[in-house]
């Protein structure tokens, strides 16, 4: 850990200028309190740093959340072991790629039952919050358990015991992005508005007790509900996909939920905050979390230990070390090849700008993090889907 200034403490020992100029402008804001914490996995982002905490009073920056409203991860443990695997994994990742729509853009064509309960339970929550998702998005139902593309994945992995996990990542999709796009710029004409000036257009604000503020405020906490209930309609598929490859129902003896992407309100130093965690997750004392690697690289279960300085926070993956553009300059297909080497995936140059190698080394995110969280299991993949 090091404390930059007053404003701002980093815990990433991998971080190029640009990014730490980046936080500096957000924690220079003057309704930031009481500083903003950055994460090992800290990497340069639109307007506010990925892998950054930004604990506000009296304001709220839509960036500081991104496009991707509560995006972040789920995970089970199931009964199964590695030694019981006996089938043919391109047969699983060819299922759960056939259950699950993948890729940008890529939705449902009809409602399973779970679907349309869970859609049902979020119709409901949006009149509540006085809105309709319709206009952001005319098919958001069809959205709901649908992963993405990008950083977006869903894996079978083994732990270090044998046990195996199931794992994905994905956030509120096409409906999520429009909810913050919107008020993103919204935020930006207020700016404009007040006459007011900062570093990044990208910071632009809102003020508590407008109509703007809390009409954000109640899209977002649906737009976070959304991602959740996502990851737990693809979980379910999943879930169903491997019952029926391995041949046996699956016994969940765990099930972790945690968002990366998110907005609450907590106390700290004595205050109560609007919280806002970019590419970081909720490592209070004793929360369960997790911490994917890279494709290709292990992920972490963990939990929390309530790290005052950090805001209660921890890292939420191994953050990029090149741009998705960069990636495809310095690397090849058969880099990735050699990077998944024993993992079941599907071999294609879409996913070159996602090896390993563009990230961050996890091992050096995770050793950052040793004051933030413990490690409970770390995970392997033998199963990677991913979207184009």
């Amino acid at each position: 850990m090091n404390r930059v200034n007053d404003r701002l403490v980093n815990w990433a020992s991998i971080i190029e200028p640009a990014t730490l100029a980046q936080a500096e402008a957000t924690a220079s804001l003057p309704f930031i309190f009481p500083h903003v914490a950055l994460m090992p996995d800290a990497h340069l982002g639109k307007g506010a740093t990925v892998g950054s905490v930004i604990p506000t009073l009296g304001a709220i920056i839509p960036a500081a959340v991104g496009v991707d409203i509560g995006c972040g991860m789920a995970a089970v443990r199931t009964q199964f072991s590695r030694d019981e695997l006996e089938g043919d994994l391109s047969v699983l990742r060819e299922a759960i790629e056939n259950a699950v729509p993948l890729s940008a853009g890529a939705y449902n064509t009809a409602l399973t039952p779970s679907a349309q309960r869970r859609v049902e339970t979020l119709t409901k929550a949006a009149e509540k919050a006085g809105f309709d998702p319709v206009k952001y998005a005319g098919n958001w139902t069809l959205q709901l358990g649908s992963l993405g593309s990008g950083n977006h994945f869903i894996e079978v992995t083994v732990d270090e015991n044998g046990a195996v996990w199931l794992f994905l990542h994905s956030g509120s999709r096409g409906v999520g992005n429009r909810i913050a796009s919107h008020h993103i710029k919204v935020a930006q004409a207020a700016m404009k508005r007040w006459w007011i000036s900062l570093p990044d257009a990208d910071l632009a604000y809102l003020v508590e007790g407008t109509d703007e503020f809390w009409a954000y405020i109640r899209e977002l906490r649906w737009a976070q509900e959304f991602a959740l209930a996502n990851r737990d309609e693809m979980m379910d598929r999943v879930v169903a996909c491997f019952s029926e490859w391995v041949g046996g129902d699956v016994e969940e003896l765990e099930r972790v939920q945690c968002h990366h992407n998110y907005t609450t309100q907590e106390r700290h130093f004595g205050k109560d905050v609007w919280l806002s965690r970019k590419g970081a997750i909720d490592a209070s004392e004793g929360t369960p979390g997790l911490i994917p690697g890279s494709m290709g690289d292990a992920s972490y279960v963990v939990v929390g230990k309530g790290n005052k300085l950090a805001l209660d926070s921890s890292p939420h993956g191994a953050g990029r070390n090149y741009s998705r553009s960069a990636a495809r300059r310095n690397f090849t297909r058969d880099q990735l090849k050699e990077a998944m080497k024993g993992i079941e995936y599907r071999d294609t140059d879409a996913f070159i700008d996602e090896i390993p190698q563009a990230y961050k080394p996890i091992d050096v995110v995770m050793e950052d993090a040793a004051d933030l969280v413990e490690v409970r299991h770390t995970l392997r993949q033998i199963v990677n889907v991913k979207g184009d």
